[in-house]
């Protein structure tokens, strides 16, 4: 449905002259800073490239990582900051950046007290999700993460058809599943009559609200937090704009940044920003120079498949870059690396998806072209790819393939072809997802080593009858567990791959965002290239680099930085103390 003729007029209209605060994109970073700073009274105005709302965030999970959170503390989980610290400390080493670590480990909490208070903007606990590494000092098995809360897209009015709807793909018939109980009901509807009633009538809401509204209402993940965020926004009078890429920065003599050019559908516009611009574009995911320069797996630049949003080009950083500021080109990793598969639609056009959620399910194991496993397939994405990477051997495509049998997709699905009920036709006539009735013949079908392949699923499941995976040891932390199926015993994570025929999907070096960005400081402010702020510019979002240095020690880790860094930065154009 296409947007009513006066909110589309409203995001079109001319932008204003001047304002307060000028934002540079619509995820999460840039809705914090402008919800905080029209809170503080500020006069604020978002300007997006796109023509719909929500940016990455909107595409995402929608979770958090913000250790000492108040619903972890109304739920009874105390800690304190120093063992959330020490753990950044183990895994960043010499990444770590004490004086954006402590800025985020102390006013993350205050920042969800603040939207949770004072706007639209509401949480969920996962007082049960734990860090990526429980081996390492500090870590915790829960007690540190937050999701938006699911929201009812009515309440947006018209402008919900502003929002950025996630990929079909990663919905049921456009109907998205959010974590969690949410999408167990859907996954055990065949195996429990309360889950078939629970996923019947959220079915049949669905279907209500596209004849009515012609879009999915049940907002849940990041497009619930979205959503929430752009309902504050509007609630505070936040002035929009979209198809209003930001052309260049003004700057004075001084080198301080004074506001910016709109490229706008009536021409380009100046718009004096009193208090500040900041940068909060999404990062340079499919930007191939910078992907070329900095992604050691692409040496073209075109060696990588993100999940991001194909808009989502650098433009943030490049404005930067023109008024002295420094990308941070030193992180341990310069992207947030998830395994993905080309999934064809029928417009002849490729969608990307993560493959987020299958791989720690119990029968399912991911093998390179020689057949061979190389990782434990449910640790983290981000862990999972760098294992990937050492083991792609030169003269292979840069590919590997994900292996299960027929219970197992019909049961979890396999990427982008759902579980039943869902037919697996149009997936198998694409090329999608791959078929054998022998694991000898689903080799052949995707040119994979049928000696090497056939030898690591005997081998898997011998000791996958009892629960073991002695070689890789899935299963035996509680990140792995989480990933898995609890009624799975005595191993959620591990089940043999037996029962045929066998079923195989493509996967690709892939990410969700990337890490390296501006150069900041505490407050969000940018930097110049010898460490100076540059008056007037500050970043969010994956236009500022990230504060775990390319590291990724917990799901959450950049929505949580997000949003406490927007909030930072709208406190200090507002000039209010942070504490």
């Amino acid at each position: 449905m296409t947007l009513p003729p006066a909110v589309l007029a409203s995001l079109h209209a001319p932008p204003p002259p001047d304002c307060d605060v000028l934002v540079v994109g619509s995820g999460a970073g840039g809705l914090s800073v402008a919800v905080t700073a029209a809170w503080r009274g500020l006069n604020v105005l978002v300007a997006e490239k796109e023509s719909v709302l929500g940016g990455t965030t909107a595409w995402s999970g929608g979770w958090l990582w913000i250790p000492r959170n108040p619903l972890a503390v109304e739920a009874g989980i105390r800690e304190d900051a120093s063992e959330p610290r020490l753990y950044l400390q183990s895994i960043l080493g010499n990444a770590f950046d004490p004086a954006r670590i402590d800025a985020f480990l102390e006013h993350g909490p205050r920042m969800v007290a603040f939207f949770r208070e004072h706007t639209s903007v509401q949480f969920v606990a996962g007082n049960a999700v734990p860090d990526f590494d429980d081996s390492m000092p500090g870590s915790a098995n829960g007690g540190r993460s937050v999701c938006g809360a699911p929201f009812d897209g009515r309440d947006l009015g018209p402008m919900v058809h502003a929002l950025r709807r996630p990929p079909e793909e990663m919905t049921l018939r456009g109907m998205g599943l959010a974590s969690g109980a949410d999408l167990w009901h859907f996954l055990n509807a065949r195996r429990s009559l309360r889950s078939a009633l629970y996923a019947g009538k959220r079915i049949g809401r669905h279907a209500l609200d596209v004849v009515r509204h012609g879009r999915a209402m049940q907002l849940v993940n990041g497009e619930a937090l979205a959503g929430r965020l752009l309902k504050s926004a509007l609630d505070l009078k936040v002035s929009f704009r979209t198809d209003a890429p930001v052309v260049r920065l003004l700057t004075n003599d001084d080198g301080s940044v004074r506001g910016a050019v709109l490229r706008t559908p009536g021409g380009e516009r100046e718009v004096v920003a009193r208090r500040g611009v900041v940068l909060a574009a999404g990062g340079f995911p499919h930007d191939a120079e910078r992907r070329r320069a900095l992604y050691p797996h692409a040496p073209t630049g075109r060696e990588h498949w993100s999940a991001a949003p194909p808009s989502n080009t650098g433009d943030g950083l490049r404005l930067g870059e023109t008024a002295g500021a420094a990308v941070d080109d030193t992180l341990f990793d310069a992207g947030a690396w998830a395994p993905v598969s080309r999934v064809p639609r029928a417009d002849g056009s490729v969608m990307n998806f993560p493959h987020l959620v299958d791989r720690g399910k119990p029968g399912l194991i991911a093998v390179t072209a020689d057949g061979l496993r190389f990782s434990n397939e449910a640790n983290s994405y981000h862990a999972f790819m760098r294992d990937f990477f050492r083991a792609v051997r030169p003269e292979h495509e840069a590919a590997a393939w994900f292996i299960c049998d027929h219970k197992f997709q019909r049961r979890y699905g396999l990427g982008a072809a759902k579980p039943f009920p869902v037919p697996q036709g149009p997936f198998l006539r694409s090329g999608y997802l791959k078929r054998g009735s022998t694991i000898t013949e689903l080799a052949a079908a995707c040119g994979i080593d049928p000696v090497g392949l056939a030898a690591t699923v005997t081998s898997y499941n011998r000791h996958a009858h009892d629960g073991h995976d002695p070689v890789f040891h899935r299963g035996e932390s509680a990140y792995n567990r989480a990933q898995g199926d609890p009624a799975n015993l005595p191993n959620p994570c591990v089940a043999p791959i037996e029962t045929g025929p066998f079923y195989a999907v493509k996967m690709v070096p892939g990410s969700l965002g990337t890490f390296s960005g501006l150069r900041t400081d505490e407050n969000a402010r940018v930097l110049d290239g010898a460490g100076a702020p540059i008056p007037g510019l500050y970043a969010a979002g994956n236009d500022l680099s990230s504060i775990m240095g390319g590291h990724y020690p917990s799901g959450g880790i950049t929505l949580g930085p997000a949003m406490t860094f927007g909030y930072l930065a709208a406190l200090h154009m507002s000039g209010t103390a942070a504490a």
